[in-house]
């Protein structure tokens, strides 16, 4: 991988608590997958950032190199891969997504 997308994807889980690589933004899912993964961030109440891999190929298969992920979105707490759509779909269900984003302390309604 480009020395340079992976200093910026490093960077982007780095210095955002939430971070969700997708197809298009938050305002603007460009793919089904992305879209419901964007829809249960908000539902739960966290803030997260996210980046569009549709805007640059580099970052498109970088993404997937960085994590060793064939799919997208994928999702980065604290630092740390937490899966595409249907990982965060059943954490979501189960209740572990939540209970996660509060252990971090990410959670808005807390605090």
């Amino acid at each position: 991988m480009n020395e340079a997308v992976f200093q910026t994807i490093q960077s982007l889980v780095d210095k955002n608590p939430v971070m969700l690589f997708m197809k298009g933004d938050k305002q603007f899912p460009q793919c089904g997958f992305s879209a419901r993964v964007v829809q249960i961030l908000t539902h739960v109440g966290v803030d997260f950032e996210t980046e569009n891999v549709l805007e640059s190929p580099e970052m498109r298969q970088g993404i997937k190199d960085f994590s060793q992920w064939p799919t997208i979105p994928q999702l980065y707490v604290k630092g740390e891969f937490i899966g595409g759509c249907d990982i965060v779909t059943d954490m979501y269900q189960s209740g572990e997504l939540e209970s996660l984003l509060s252990e971090k302390g990410l959670l808005k309604n807390e605090g």
